[in-house]
């Protein structure tokens, strides 16, 4: 399929009042930074950044976190391969390398003026493009608000837009907290947030989700398949390399009780509108109209082949909703 017919398939929603369309499914871009996830293969994930352009992905998150610019510079070189650029956000890293973020930690030591304008600055040197589409920080608390330097900060932030090195703002949300970012998210100042969103944490659709959707604001889920716990392919023996952050995200007894966990949502999710439990993971935040795309890591072309399939518009109802938050799981697994 030519990719013009392939991207006039994918359903967009809007990334905002005012924002840009995207992609319903989004391209993660934690896997392909060459840190923490074990050993990865730029050719593979240059080949899985194609097939999702070809596929109608056009929105594509990253970090400079994600091996030090590594993601950013990749998807870089994927848009320079296939002549035609895409929506990007990226994001700034705390300071003090922190997360989540601390609520007594002072914003002098997270984001500083001079250090969110030097990581904008590189970060688009990475992305290359004439401005960054999304610039998101890292961490967020809402005690920084009132910290002596918020406007400082935030004069800071408006001088890069007004500079036209940074389009719009956002704050990719505290894993252990999704409702740490909800005064933010009022005074207007953000375009979007990222937030942990998938059938384990469903907290975020208790307050945050209902206030973007007041608010204008864009939401983009992430890790819609909990590291892995809700792809189906996880067993009782997976086992993980040393490298990657999932031998301890899923260490001891945590592998088990996730598997079984999984188990029972793949009776409850998987039937006429999703066929295994991946797709119902990604169907799942796409069931609610707050979500603007969801963003799973990809870091080979099967799986972006799978999961672009998910967006067909079949998704879940509010009686079926109800069933799945049964199997609500709050836990920190990072920790």
């Amino acid at each position: 399929m030519p990719a013009h017919d392939a991207a006039l398939k994918m359903p967009h929603r809007p990334l905002g009042n005012g924002g840009p369309s995207v992609s319903e499914i989004g391209f993660g871009g934690w896997g392909i930074g060459k840190s923490m996830w074990g050993r990865t293969d730029d050719r593979e994930s240059l080949e899985s950044l194609r097939v999702a352009l070809d596929a109608g992905v056009d929105y594509f998150d990253t970090a400079y976190a994600y091996g030090r610019g590594h993601s950013e510079r990749l998807i870089a070189r994927a848009f320079k391969d296939a002549g035609r650029r895409a929506t990007v956000s990226t994001k700034v890293s705390p300071q003090n390398m922190e997360w989540p973020g601390h609520p007594r930690a002072r914003l002098a030591n997270v984001f500083s003026p001079e250090w969110v304008r030097l990581c904008a600055e590189r970060s688009l040197r990475n992305l290359g493009g004439d401005g960054l589409d999304l610039l998101q920080l890292h961490v967020w608390r809402d005690e920084w608000l009132r910290d002596p330097l918020w406007p400082e900060l935030a004069a800071t932030m408006d001088a890069l837009t007004a500079e036209g090195k940074v389009r719009r703002w956002g704050v990719s949300i505290n894993s252990d907290d999704p409702e740490s970012a909800l005064e933010l998210v009022k005074t207007g100042k953000i375009a979007a947030v990222q937030a942990l969103f998938n059938l384990f944490d469903q907290r975020a659709a208790d307050r945050l989700l209902p206030l973007c959707r007041e608010r204008g604001i864009g939401v983009i889920a992430r890790c819609p398949f909990d590291e892995g716990g809700l792809t189906g392919t996880l067993t009782r023996e997976t086992r993980f390399e040393p490298e990657d952050f999932r031998s301890h995200y899923f260490g001891g007894e945590r592998l088990a009780e996730t598997c079984a966990r999984a188990d029972k949502l793949t009776v409850a999710a998987v039937g006429t509108k999703a066929e295994t439990l991946a797709v119902a993971a990604l169907k799942f935040c796409l069931s609610f109209d707050a979500v603007a795309t969801v963003i799973p890591g990809m870091r080979r072309a099967t799986h972006v082949r799978s999961n672009v399939r998910a967006a067909d518009g079949r998704y879940f109802d509010v009686r079926e909703l109800a069933e799945l938050a049964r199997h609500r799981w709050v836990r920190d697994f990072y920790l």
